[in-house]
């Protein structure tokens, strides 16, 4: 179990991750369940959060995004490896080294043989990243610009093994949604954090794949959340108030709460946005 003393935190940045709506998605978690899926993992700010909790016993979690999967892997079973990779001294803090590093990762990307090298470019690319963004062309390379941030440190060797342990108890998926639910049945938990729906469309920050993620693939999330709720499954999702998004979940109970969106390379437009949590069982 983890205690105060063995807390882990996220070691990447996600765009849309749930780090400052956890308060809101903890008192809306159901009172008990068997084994937690997430297959929207992204940065794994509720995975963690669970698990500092105590609340992991299994888990399956899942993303589409490959580089983002292999991470995960690698992270599980060679963490002393990777942190050694990303203490490379190539990894410096400014634009032609971060240019070197994203033609190489492109170079690289779904190699078999160059996992712990990926994982370690896809940490140093998301620190010094622009807003830690995951971004591909059409031809599916990543083309994020670099960030010009202050120097940070790239990983807390001594949180990315606490995280390393977590994930000795979870199965890790490079799956779509739908696949990876599959084998969840009655008395597990699901919490789907999907893309959101763009408030406008200067705002769509949804990339899923580099095909992205649009209102179709929200009715098919929307079918799959009905599917499982029949079975017994306990269900949370997080989504952007809209009306068409709240149309595909009426008959559970959806609640409204405040956030802010961290996107924007202006500081004073992250504007506190109102977002829905669904549930499918009483809290």
């Amino acid at each position: 179990m983890y205690t105060s003393r063995t807390q882990c935190s996220p070691f990447i940045k996600w765009a849309g991750g749930k780090r400052q709506l956890l308060v809101e998605l903890d008192r809306r978690l159901p009172t008990g369940w068997n084994t937690y899926f997430e297959p929207f993992v992204g940065g794994g700010a509720m995975l963690v959060h669970l698990g500092n909790k105590g609340l992991i016993k299994s888990a399956v979690i899942a993303d589409i995004n490959r580089e983002l999967i292999n991470l995960y892997n690698v992270v599980q079973k060679h963490p002393s490896d990777l942190i050694t990779a990303v203490l490379n001294d190539q990894f410096m803090n400014d634009s032609a080294s971060f240019n070197t590093c994203k033609r190489e990762f492109n170079r690289i990307m779904g190699l078999p043989g160059h996992e712990i090298e990926r994982a370690a470019m896809l940490i140093y690319l998301n620190r010094y990243g622009f807003n830690g963004l995951w971004r591909v062309n059409n031809k599916g390379e990543f083309n994020v610009p670099f960030g010009k941030h202050a120097n940070r440190a790239l990983i807390s060797e001594t949180s990315l093994m606490k995280f390393s342990a977590l994930l000795s108890r979870v199965c890790i998926l490079n799956e779509d949604f739908g696949s990876a639910t599959k084998s969840a049945k009655r008395g597990d938990f699901v919490y789907f954090d999907p893309p959101y729906m763009p408030l406008s469309k200067t705002a769509n920050f949804t990339d899923y794949n580099s095909r992205g993620f649009g209102f179709t693939d929200q009715e098919r999330l929307a079918k799959l959340f009905r599917k499982l709720s029949k079975k017994g499954v306990h269900l949370m999702l997080s989504n952007s108030k809209m009306p068409k998004i709240e149309d595909l979940y009426s008959g559970f109970t959806i609640d409204t709460v405040d956030a802010k969106r961290f996107i924007n390379c202006n500081g004073q437009r992250r504007n506190g946005v109102q977002e829905i949590i669904v549930t499918n069982y009483e809290y």
